[in-house]
């Protein structure tokens, strides 16, 4: 009669070199450095990979939320538009429209802040030759409604914040580029202190009082970056990569990743992705779709990018999600 062990084998397998390639779960004895060892998952290296593409490609749009609750809005699919798409880390979902009655037909070069179920929009523009924009909107996941307007008009400016009730509005075009910060408390904006260096097209990340500003253009393409701490910016640590229409993510002004943007006003697409630590930016993994006028969401370990021109598309709908993903490797077991 036929046995367990001789239809099966023995429970764990004798071997004189490790397998390959490893399962998950395997488990094996190494006679050869007579060790148990077994093949476990552990987070690998953070990489980017590809996620559901828009409803609507665009450029020149906001983002907020994270890299699996994350809401775009805004931007140039021309025409203009104020379209609204939720994203649940593998697909987007159409959302309601912004006050498109109130404000033209959408608006593009404008920022965000915030969470999908509470996202908030400033500044912009709602057309290509028109003046910039002060209007603010709040988002509650379904609806968006009109806030409190921007002391000083503005568009290309960087944003941050968590919520609709605290966002932080800095930079902006001009001749002198723009110093001027303003915090958002739910109704009204207030006046912050100023950036050390006036610039637009910068990313931005943090919150309204844990703020980081990057990159961007004065003139030339800027590495610079500055750090708020709810009244004051500081000088911090230089990009590697000198760029404008570059973006981000990130939840304080130590977590910051910053990925893509352009080397001249449209055209040099851009896929490298830094990470800050409070001091120094660090190469990273960097996106699979050079772009550059797209959105950012999440944090400085995971994050998402969306939209934006790839230096031969004029709008986009890739996104594309940061994060670690899970590799397989080899583990002794010993018994204590």
């Amino acid at each position: 009669m036929a046995t367990y062990t001789g239809i099966k084998g023995q429970s764990v397998q004798v071997v004189s070199s490790d397998p390959s390639p490893l399962i998950p779960g395997q488990i094996w004895y190494n006679s050869t450095s007579n060790t148990l060892k077994a093949a476990v998952q552990e987070a690998g290296s953070p990489a980017w990979t590809t996620g559901g593409n828009l409803n609507t490609g665009r450029r020149a749009l906001a983002g907020a939320g994270t890299n699996t609750a994350a809401l775009a809005f805004g931007g140039n699919p021309n025409p203009i538009t104020g379209a609204t798409e939720s994203y649940n880390g593998t697909s987007w979902t159409t959302g309601g429209s912004m006050g498109q009655a109130t404000y033209g037909r959408g608006r593009e070069r404008l920022a965000g802040a915030g969470t999908n179920t509470a996202a908030l929009a400033f500044g912009g523009r709602n057309n290509p030759v028109g003046s910039y924009g002060s209007c603010t909107e709040s988002y509650n996941g379904s609806t968006w409604t009109a806030g409190g307007a921007l002391s000083n008009a503005r568009d290309s400016h960087g944003g941050a914040g968590t919520s609709n009730t605290a966002a932080l509005a800095f930079g902006g075009p001009g001749n002198p580029k723009m110093r001027c910060t303003e915090s958002y408390n739910g109704s009204t904006w207030t006046a912050g202190g100023a950036m050390g260096t006036g610039r637009y097209e910068l990313g931005g990340a943090g919150t309204s009082t844990s703020a980081l500003a990057f990159g961007g253009y004065c003139y030339d393409n800027m590495s610079s970056t500055e750090s708020y701490n709810g009244s004051t910016w500081t000088a911090g640590g230089s990009l590697g990569t000198a760029r404008r229409k570059i973006s981000g993510s990130g939840t304080s002004n130590t977590a910051a990743l910053a990925f893509g943007g352009s080397t001249a006003s449209n055209a040099s697409a851009l896929t490298c992705a830094e990470s800050y630590n409070g001091t120094s930016w660090t190469a990273v993994g960097a996106i699979n779709t050079a772009r550059y006028a797209f959105a950012g969401a999440g944090t400085n370990t995971a994050a998402l990018a969306f939209g934006g021109e790839d230096g031969a598309t004029y709008v986009a709908d890739q996104t594309e999600s940061y994060g670690a993903g899970l590799a397989t490797c080899t583990k002794t077991l010993t018994i204590s």
